[in-house]
Order: C-alpha cells, then sequence, then structure tokens
C-alpha cells in the first residue's frame, strides 16, 4: 500500500487534516530556511558592530597615548639634556629630594642614585619618563630603605634609540 492509496482510504476531515498538517510543516520550512538564517545573521552582525564601535572608541581614547609614543624619539624631552630631564621631572614627581647623585654614562645616558623614595612614585616616575620622553631604563637595581614603602635604588638611564 502506498501513500496515495492511503490517502486516498482517508475520510475527507482526516484529508482536510493532512492538508492542514503539511501547509504547517510547509510553513515551518519556510521559516527556518529562509528567514531564520537571516535573523541569526542580522543579530551577529548588530552584535559585531557594537563590539567594533567599542573597538573604535577605545582606540580612539587610547590615541594620544600611542601618537606620544610613536613621537618619543623625536620628542626627546623638548631638546633638554637627560639630566635637565631627570631633575625636573622627578622633583614633579615628588621625589626631587631623594636625589643623590647623578653622572653622565656616555653621549646620552645617565647613571643616578635615589635614597629614601616612595616606591609608588618612583615606579610612576620611570613610567611617565619611559612613556612620554623615551627615556629606558639600562640597569636598576632598588632595596628596601629604612621606612616602610621608601626604597633606595642605582639607575642607569638611556634615551631611546640613542647609541651609549
Amino acid at each position: 500500500m502506498n501513500v496515495r492509496d492511503w490517502f486516498d482510504n482517508l475520510s475527507e476531515r482526516e484529508r482536510n487534516l493532512v492538508y492542514a498538517a503539511g501547509a504547517l510543516v510547509g510553513v515551518a520550512l519556510v521559516y527556518l530556511v529562509l528567514v531564520l538564517p537571516f535573523q541569526t545573521s542580522g543579530k551577529r552582525m548588530a552584535s559585531r558592530v557594537g563590539q567594533k564601535t567599542a573597538d573604535l572608541a577605545w582606540m580612539r581614547a587610547s590615541a594620544p597615548q600611542a601618537m606620544a609614543a610613536a613621537g618619543v624619539a623625536q620628542a626627546g624631552g623638548g631638546g633638554d639634556s637627560l639630566v635637565v630631564l631627570v631633575d625636573r621631572t622627578a622633583r614633579e614627581a615628588g621625589i626631587g629630594a631623594s636625589l643623590r647623585d647623578q653622572s653622565p654614562d656616555g653621549n646620552n645616558g645617565l647613571r643616578l642614585r635615589i635614597e629614601g623614595a616612595s616606591f609608588d612614585a618612583l615606579v610612576t616616575w620611570l613610567a611617565n619618563l619611559q612613556q612620554q620622553y623615551g627615556v629606558s631604563i639600562e640597569s636598576a637595581t632598588v632595596g628596601a630603605a629604612a621606612a616602610p614603602g621608601l626604597v633606595n635604588a642605582t639607575l642607569s638611564l638611556q634615551l631611546a634609540g640613542a647609541a651609549g
């Protein structure tokens, strides 16, 4: 017995139910094959646009820092010598009074001794020197000072891109 014979043996009401079920299956297939993929891809694209917008906002916020870092070698502290740059920025960072000894180290290098400086202020100052002025830390020895939170340090600094 094939499907056509089976269908012909159904009553009128049962045939109408089979037609209605077939129509529902057809609508469901059209929805699953045509409509649903477009809806989900649209949602994915909207989500991706949101992520890219957030990335763009972050890039715009970070652009000044990146441009400053890229221009570091050209800026070199605005023409100041490394000694003047170190002295000025150390005072601005609040560790100027802790500078004890500075001596030249090659053409663009400087060795210095810092005593009793706040560790946090020292690290912030060194990061600022590196990021804004292109000063690299060639070597550093840091040890604890007598009071908690204070350190003694011996540093060898070099202007970025300079051969010492």
